[in-house]
């Protein structure tokens, strides 16, 4: 969800207006300089706006003594009824998605383009933010989460053991996170490479390669009004079962200065040392950086607005942190593969469950030989559907730049969808299993008509953070190895180096490696071997 810049109250110090001050002049002068404008421009507009000042001519008090007279008049009589003020009305337009044929032939390519993201404006508002916290530490975090998140700390943090009372949740919602956790710490636990790779690739040469957890990580877990412990789950859990030293979470509080309970079970239930009580880029910062209340993380996981990718581009490339990322990450997209076999009421709710994500978000629906009229039954159920989600102007935004696709087969909608690379992609399709080896590109699939996505955003044991904005191409889900790193060794006998000792010196002397040529001939020649 985007991120609005704010302030906590109406400026009255001199500290904070002069800051507020200094905002609004640095935005200006920087869109000023874009666009070639100068100070003379300004100075003649000034003036232009000083023409239009009008004065007062000074007659104003008799007329104010006599509206005060009818005023007092008017207290005395029976008093008029307050207007009822009308609440806006919700738009009453249909909810529907541009409908496009593909032709053969013809290149459809531009109907699944993304949203354009402004990552150079964005990386211009992330990086002073940044360089405050690397410099100024806590206090910086501390002044941010004021300002932005309208909250006054003492501390920036809260270590564990974190109190009960923090983490009171129903039965029924821990009995739910349970669950959750259950199955996917089962799945995460599978990809775990607990036995060394050993390989003998010529005699007398063994290779291996072995896992080894990242010590220390941190979770960036969206919050402040939104209630996240999905998200909490999915990257902890990973770093649980991979083993990392040190997890610490960062999420920003609400306005009464605390965390959702359900954060906090799930913090306690992986054995998470501290949560940061910041978001935004300020956040990711400071466990890029370090604090004097926050470790400095080796790897910062997990999805954010497009303030938070952009702060994890930002120290991901900055040497000094030496700190890794996940992947990059844009808003949410789905894309829908449907036949005439599938319910369009399921297709509807797949296409929507993405779509209130936020105005950004996008969702595609492929359909494979479908005539219109077919097509119509679920543009009805994302219009009956939608005006019933509390979150429908959202979705309506969506809807509008998102795009159905008519295909005539099945190769052509998948040929499409590996070039769009979803983060989701939902197969409703007759025999869908038996296209899954068709997928090239997705961050994870969703086989059939009782796959929903909202499945694996929560309960069936796979990740939900995923690589969007077409880096499905390039990346995966967060997953084990997302908290692993891969160390290889190797051990070479004197047989070993008979067999590979000449090709060794043969390769670093048309390199012009002397020293390396001479390590192996210094012990080829000591075995007598050359």
């Amino acid at each position: 969800m985007p991120h609005k810049v704010h302030t906590q109250r109406d400026s009255t110090t001199k500290d904070e207006i002069a800051w507020e001050a200094a905002d609004l002049l640095y935005f200006a002068l920087a869109r000023c300089a874009k666009y070639g404008v100068s100070i003379k421009d300004i100075e003649r507009n000034l003036e232009l706006k000083s023409l239009k000042v009008t004065r007062r001519k000074g007659d104003a008090k008799p007329k104010f003594l006599e509206q005060k007279k009818e005023e007092k008049a008017a207290s005395t009589a029976t008093p008029a009824p307050a207007p009822v003020k009308e609440e806006p009305k919700a738009s009453s337009e249909r909810i529907v998605m541009p409908r496009v044929e593909s032709k053969e032939g013809e290149d459809v390519s531009k109907y699944l383009e993304r949203p354009i993201s402004k990552s150079a404006d964005i990386m211009s508002l992330v990086g002073p933010i940044v360089n405050k916290v690397k410099e100024e530490g806590d206090k910086a975090l501390l002044e941010f989460t004021e300002k932005f998140d309208r909250v006054k700390l003492d501390s920036p943090v809260l270590e564990a053991p974190f109190p009960q009372e923090m983490m009171q949740i129903s039965d029924d919602l821990k009995k739910a996170i349970d669950i959750s956790f259950n199955n996917i710490h089962k799945f995460h636990v599978a990809q775990d490479q607990k036995e060394t790779l050993v390989v003998e690739t010529c005699e007398g040469v063994i290779c291996s390669r072995f896992a080894r957890p990242i010590e220390k990580v941190g979770l960036y877990i969206p919050g402040g009004t939104a209630v996240l412990p999905s998200t909490a789950l999915m990257l902890s859990v990973p770093a649980l079962v991979a083993g990392c030293k040190e997890i610490v979470f960062a999420s920003p509080p609400g306005k009464d200065g605390k965390l959702t309970p359900e954060v906090v079970y799930v913090a306690n239930k992986v054995g998470c040392q501290k949560i940061v009580l910041a978001g935004g880029a300020q956040a990711v910062a400071a466990m890029a950086y370090g604090t004097e209340s926050v470790p400095k993380c080796d790897k910062i996981m997990g999805p954010g607005n497009q303030f938070v990718t952009a702060a994890k581009m930002l120290v991901s490339n900055d040497s000094n942190a030496l700190c890794a990322i996940d992947m990059p990450a844009g808003p949410s997209e789905v894309l829908v593969i449907a036949d005439k076999f599938a319910d369009p009421d399921f297709v509807a709710s797949d296409l929507l469950s993405q779509a209130e994500h936020g105005i950004d978000s996008q969702v595609i629906l492929i359909t494979v030989d479908m005539t219109d009229k077919e097509i119509d039954l679920i543009d009805d159920a994302v219009h009956n559907q939608a005006i019933a989600l509390p979150r429908v102007e959202i979705v309506r935004k969506c809807i509008s730049h998102s795009t159905t696709l008519k295909v005539a087969n099945y190769e052509e909608a998948f040929k499409l969808s590996n070039d769009y690379a979803p983060e989701h992609l939902i197969l409703q399709i007759e025999n869908a299993e038996s296209y899954v080896d068709l997928v090239d590109n997705a961050g994870s699939v969703f086989v059939g008509a009782y796959s929903p996505e909202s499945c694996g955003d929560y309960s069936s044991g796979t990740n939900h953070t995923l690589p969007t904005y077409g880096y499905a191409r390039m990346y995966s889900g967060v997953n084990t190895s997302t908290f692993q790193k891969f160390i290889t060794s190797q051990i070479v006998t004197p047989k070993g180096l008979e067999k590979i000792g000449k090709a060794v010196m043969d390769l670093a002397a048309v390199e012009g490696l002397d020293g390396h040529r001479n390590a192996v001939k210094v012990r080829m020649e000591k075995l007598g071997l050359i």
